[in-house]
């Protein structure tokens, strides 16, 4: 039974929903939200986090999904404690839950559950449709400042005496301003110009890069022939492990055995009991090696197990 999507659904109409002797997923109102940083808004949202102390049986999940399947109350309450048991069972083993939009739970370095949400749903419906987005820098217009910058630093003197004894200073005044304002303006002509032939010369070198690579490309005298190189290397800390052995006899038996199926198996050293490992393959990602985990203990090993582990 996966009981993924029972949570989910039951997770957009209430704030709390318990697995029985497991834990209880949580769920908290937050208001939009603003990322200065990088000027990204958020609509509101339900935040979700893990409660592994709230562990008594309400009959929410069991009623929902007795509900849903159409099945007595008492078999869905047999189904999910079975499940339970499982999901127990991976977890002792070291191996990460994942319930599908709503996180991972794991255990840390003391025993503890820990709880990592899916951040890609949001369990708010009154927000229903809003997706967060982010906002270019709004450029506010200076050119304000620039007069006042240009009126600060042109010293203007008007005389107190008669026009008719000194005319020329109000010549001079108002060829102070001609000047300043004609620097202006001209300041601008000439700094849209400049973009102007600018644009112009990149659209120009563009086209000059354009046709060298098609030249480069197409007009060729001796190509060379190509070479296909097939190198195989495994790497990844996310390892699925077929078997430990004492005997490194038995270690090459399964290794052989494993390669013989298909398998890209090998050997990742002695853990810290001294024992051989052999894995069926080791992975980049935690997400591959459960897809291949799920689908090696379906078709081949029941007892094959996930080690995260970094290699030498």
């Amino acid at each position: 039974m996966q009981i993924d999507t029972y949570i989910s659904d039951l997770l957009y109409r209430y704030e709390c929903v318990i697995i029985p002797e497991f834990g209880a997923f949580l769920t908290r109102a937050v208001s939009a939200e603003i990322d200065r940083s990088s000027n990204t808004f958020y609509p509101p949202t339900k935040v979700v986090s893990f409660n592994e102390q709230l562990k008594n049986n309400d009959g929410l999940l069991a009623n929902y999904i007795a509900s849903v399947e159409k099945i007595p109350f008492e078999l869905a309450s047999q189904r999910l404690s079975k499940r339970i048991k499982a999901l127990k069972s991976y977890l002792a083993q070291g191996e990460t839950l994942t319930f599908k939009n709503i996180g991972e739970i794991s255990l840390n370095s003391h025993g503890n559950l820990s709880f990592e949400p899916d951040k890609k749903i949001n369990y708010l419906t009154a927000s229903f449709g809003l997706q967060s987005f982010t906002s270019p820098d709004v450029l506010r217009e200076i050119y304000n400042k620039e007069v006042e910058a240009i009126e600060s630093s042109t010293s203007i003197h008007i005389s107190p005496e008669k026009r008719k004894a000194r005319p020329f200073l109000r010549y001079a005044a108002i060829a102070v301003i001609a000047i300043g304002l004609a620097s202006w303006f001209g300041s601008d002509y000439y700094l849209d110009r400049i973009d102007e032939q600018n644009q112009i010369a990149e659209q120009e070198a563009q086209q000059q890069l354009e046709n060298r690579i098609q030249e480069a490309t197409f007009i060729i005298d001796n190509p060379l022939p190509a070479v296909t190189l097939e190198i195989e290397k495994q790497t990844g800390n996310y390892h699925i492990v077929a078997g430990a052995f004492r005997f490194e006899e038995n270690c090459e038996k399964k290794l052989n055995e494993l390669k013989s199926l298909g398998y890209h198996a090998r050997r990742i050293g002695a853990n810290k009991y001294g024992l051989h490992q052999v894995v069926y393959s080791s992975f980049e990602t935690r997400a591959d090696a459960q897809r291949m985990l799920y689908k090696i203990r379906r078709e081949h090993n029941r007892d094959a197990w996930l080690l995260i582990q970094e290699l030498d």
